[in-house]
């Protein structure tokens, strides 16, 4: 699958969704909260931001169950 196959708001869904990952890791690791040391602790843009990845999340599921139902042919593993 070429990397234009995915539309672009799945691209930014997947971007969020990695930052979101990214800084679950970092809390979990090393309890430093990359968001709110960027925006501030619960900071209106932080609130956005995580609202953002949040929504990213739920999209990349629906995508992910609508793929699936249209026969998507399934990703071959190493």
């Amino acid at each position: 699958m070429s990397r234009n196959a995915f539309p672009a708001a799945t691209w930014v869904a997947i971007i969020l969704s990695v930052i979101g990952a990214v800084n679950w890791g970092l809390v979990g690791l090393f309890d430093f909260n990359l968001v709110s040391a960027l925006f501030g602790p619960m900071s209106t843009l932080s609130r956005i931001i995580y609202v953002l990845v949040g929504l990213s999340g739920i999209y990349l599921l629906f995508a992910a169950a609508t793929a699936e139902s249209r026969g998507a042919p399934p990703r071959s593993t190493l």
